[in-house]
């Protein structure tokens, strides 16, 4: 895919018009996007870029992270704080994101979606409150590894970190988890199956092709 030169802002408001004319392919009155990427690609940046260039267009949407959908730490870090199989296919909470987020926005659900479930510092549930997206309203989801969960998305985006750039941009304490991200390169694909492709190598200056 040949990818060209952009700023995020300008990113953002290309997102928000291809998303103003976007239909869902299930026929609910709901889009639903994903904005996946490591954490160290800071896929929810984006994904907040969009929502206010969706606001400004007067589209109501509702930003959601999966780092908010994550399981309890007895049961994540059940085979010790660096097992990187349990990060591939235990940390996050899917039935959760199926049950409380894409549930409500399915044909004849009622739009009633929870932000988060889980609060990762106190490991506790956070005790939220439902909001309610109105039809003709976006969910934008952010986070880790969404592609391969068979999510319901109408529109993908991936924000793509070579290699080198994803170990120089993760922290040392959180370098353990990067061989999951090479499993589901290899696994997945998501820089060949994703609608839209980013590449954020060097944060100041990303470019896309979708």
């Amino acid at each position: 895919m040949r990818l060209e030169a952009i700023t995020w802002e300008r990113l953002g408001d290309l997102l928000a018009e291809r998303l103003l004319d976007l239909r869902p392919g299930d026929g609910s009155p709901w889009l639903r996007i994903a904005f996946d990427g490591a954490p160290a690609a800071h896929p929810g940046d984006l994904a907040e870029r969009v929502a206010e260039a969706l606001r400004l267009r007067g589209r109501p949407s509702a930003v959601v992270g999966t780092e908010g959908f994550l399981r309890p730490a007895s049961l994540r870090l059940e085979h010790g704080h660096h097992d990187v199989e349990a990060y591939y296919n235990g940390w996050f909470d899917t039935q959760a994101l199926w049950r409380e987020v894409f549930g409500p926005l399915e044909p004849g659900g009622d739009g009633r979606i929870l932000p988060d479930l889980w609060d990762p510092v106190s490991d506790r549930a956070t005790r939220s409150s439902y909001v309610r997206l109105p039809p003709g309203g976006i969910l934008l989801l952010h986070g880790p590894l969404l592609l391969r969960h068979w999510f319901p998305f109408d529109l993908s985006v991936h924000v793509l970190l070579s290699p080198s750039a994803l170990r120089r941009r993760t922290p040392e304490a959180d370098r353990w988890t990067l061989p999951a991200f090479e499993n589901y390169a290899r696994e997945t694909d998501p820089a060949g199956t994703a609608d839209v492709l980013v590449r954020a190598d060097d944060p100041r200056h990303p470019a896309w092709g979708g």
